[in-house]
């Protein structure tokens, strides 16, 4: 396999213009310039396919996006429901096996922290002036 496909596209085609302007009815590589066309046009079928599936791929990337964002809200709806219902809520199995904390797992996230003064440094004592 060619280490550049790119590379491999250029110079097909620079053989092809050059071939055709210069020597069109010259024959190279016991091959006639009609030859060598149709020996390499898989190459350019495929690039063509490629580039054709790479726009499908972006169409498709763009229709999931699209129904995420409805996914997310039917879901936040869900869980919201979940939440709220009186037989479930947020401290039940059913909330903590769809991806969230119970609320008696959570920490309170309160901290006290002790204001402990830092100590200074004594001061540097100066030499008398002589």
């Amino acid at each position: 396999m060619p280490a550049n496909p790119g590379q491999v596209d250029a110079d097909t085609n620079a053989i092809l213009k050059a071939w055709g302007k210069f020597a069109p009815t010259a024959s190279f590589g016991g091959m006639t310039l009609q030859q060598y066309t149709t020996k390499v046009q898989p190459s350019f079928d495929a690039r063509t396919e490629i580039s054709t599936r790479e726009t499908e791929i972006t169409s498709w990337a763009d229709k999931r996006d699209d129904a995420d964002v409805v996914t997310d809200a039917t879901s936040t709806a869900v869980i919201k429901g979940i939440v709220g219902d009186p037989a479930y809520g947020d401290n039940s199995d059913l909330y903590e096996a769809c991806g969230y904390i119970r609320k008696s797992e959570k920490k309170s996230g309160l901290t006290r922290k002790h204001n402990t003064p830092t100590p200074t440094p004594p001061a540097k004592k100066t030499p008398p002036a002589s």
